[in-house]
């Protein structure tokens, strides 16, 4: 009797129901077609080959079904069901440019599509049963559920101005590193913030997203002091850099 009991719990609340709640959590998946990738068609510097992707979209395709089809649960950790959403959220960017290249920038393929205000708004993201667009998983899961600044390093929006793509996956055993590397590698890349001792020309992310840094410390000084190699002084300056979005294209 007791194993029948057991048996039918687990047919009740073993499997996935049409609100797509899963009792019994799938392990997460592995990232290594998205890495594969991302070392072969991303520079150093985060400059992406999208004709490389074009070429290998096969491979690309096989990944946004990995990830369609494992949506993260509960029982994941924090680190996994994170390193899932960025992931997803870079890997589903570069599908977007892959579909319309060449482009020259990411603001322009909402072109043409009805009721969409932005690119961002485009819901092309079918993971199970549910439906995203890339602002619901930038600031509807990532910003709203990990409170942690350092994502906005993380993500890449295909444009010069954006932190660089890393050209690695990221994965749930090395995300503090890889999360602090990619926010030290940003606020200190001259390209895209330039900090010195008396003026510091911060990304417009800062400006933007201002909330989310002060959240993570006193100022936004403080903020950027702790991965600066160079400190901005109490007195320094700090001003905003225009954003370029024109397509972060290697060719």
């Amino acid at each position: 009797m007791a194993y029948l009991l057991t048996f039918l719990f687990s047919l009740a609340f073993g499997c996935a129901t049409n609100t797509g709640k899963v009792t019994i959590a799938k392990d997460p998946i592995s990232h290594k077609v998205w890495d594969d990738l991302l070392h072969k068609h991303v520079n150093d510097a985060g400059f992406v080959n999208y004709k490389g992707f074009i070429q290998d979209s096969t491979l690309l395709n096989q990944y946004l079904q990995l990830l369609a089809s494992s949506h993260p649960q509960d029982a994941w950790s924090r680190e996994a069901q994170m390193a899932y959403w960025i992931n997803a959220y870079n890997a589903y960017t570069v599908k977007l440019i892959v579909d319309h290249y060449p482009v020259p920038s990411i603001k322009d393929i909402k072109r043409g599509i009805p009721f969409v205000n932005t690119v961002w708004d485009i819901k092309f993201i079918h993971i199970q049963d549910q439906t995203y667009d890339l602002n619901n998983i930038e600031h509807g899961i990532l910003r709203k559920d990990f409170d942690d600044a350092r994502i906005h390093a993380a993500v890449n929006c295909a444009s010069y101005s954006c932190p660089r793509l890393r050209n690695e996956a990221y994965v749930a055993e090395r995300l503090e590193e890889q999360l602090d590397d990619a926010m030290r590698s940003f606020i200190n890349d001259p390209m895209r913030n330039r900090v010195s001792t008396y003026k510091a020309e911060l990304s417009q992310i800062f400006s933007w997203f201002s909330g989310d840094f002060k959240q993570n410390a006193d100022s936004i000084r403080e903020y950027i002091n702790r991965y600066a190699t160079e400190k901005l002084s109490e007195n320094g300056k700090i001003t905003h850099i225009d954003y370029d979005w024109q397509l972060n294209d290697a060719d």
